[in-house]
């Protein structure tokens, strides 16, 4: 797997998270009930983003660091089998569409009426619920290279939380108008495709 593939397909997977509705709209819906200013819901979201990206970038991090302490023995795979595992985890994430139910917040239940708790909670529902479809990333930058690994995570939190927090203003501006389910279906699709699709060209680039 070159660096390239690397950081194309993780940047690729990091976009498509960002824009998930699941993980950003009941947070609008919340503060569009409890009456919060943009202020606020920013606030909120950016503390979601957080417990978000960094319990996805800890997971990955200690991925980078297995893959870094024994490079010799994992550089024939990452050549050869790093493509295949990319390949069957796009199948896998692909089927998993299909036949199990998404993480919502929407399905968190908020025991506290106070802004605080509600922080908490979706904090903490997102801090349990990290995006693995981009750890195989992190597991094969760290045989390459641990300023893979670093950029790997900057990319990914930036991304999250950038996109998260854009995506709250504009909607709680009126700038968006969109189908959520229809959005969350194809990006949960397109994920899949791109850890495939990533697989395939790196066959061609070895």
């Amino acid at each position: 797997m070159d660096t390239i593939g690397i950081l194309t397909g993780s940047t690729i997977i990091s976009l498509l998270h960002a824009v998930i509705p699941s993980h950003w709209l009941p947070i609008l819906a919340i503060g569009r009930q409890e009456k919060w200013s943009l202020k606020e819901v920013i606030q909120v979201t950016f503390f979601a983003a957080l417990a978000h990206s960094l319990s996805t970038i800890a997971i990955g991090v200690v991925l980078g660091l297995i893959g870094q302490s024994f490079p010799e023995d994992i550089e024939h795979m990452t050549h050869h089998a790093g493509p295949v595992i990319l390949i069957l985890m796009g199948v896998f994430f692909v089927y998993r569409h299909y036949t199990h139910r998404h993480f919502h917040l929407a399905d968190v239940e908020m025991k506290t009426r106070t802004k605080a708790g509600i922080i908490l909670s979706l904090s903490l529902a997102m801090f349990l619920s990290p995006c693995m479809e981009i750890e195989a990333y992190f597991l094969l930058a760290g045989a390459i290279s641990g300023w893979l690994v670093g950029l790997i995570s900057l990319l990914y939190f930036l991304i999250t939380i950038t996109g998260m927090l854009l995506l709250v203003s504009f909607a709680y501006k009126g700038l968006m108008k969109f189908d959520s389910h229809r959005i969350e279906h194809n990006a949960g699709i397109i994920t899949g495709l791109t850890l495939i699709a990533t697989g395939i060209f790196s066959f061609f680039a070895h």
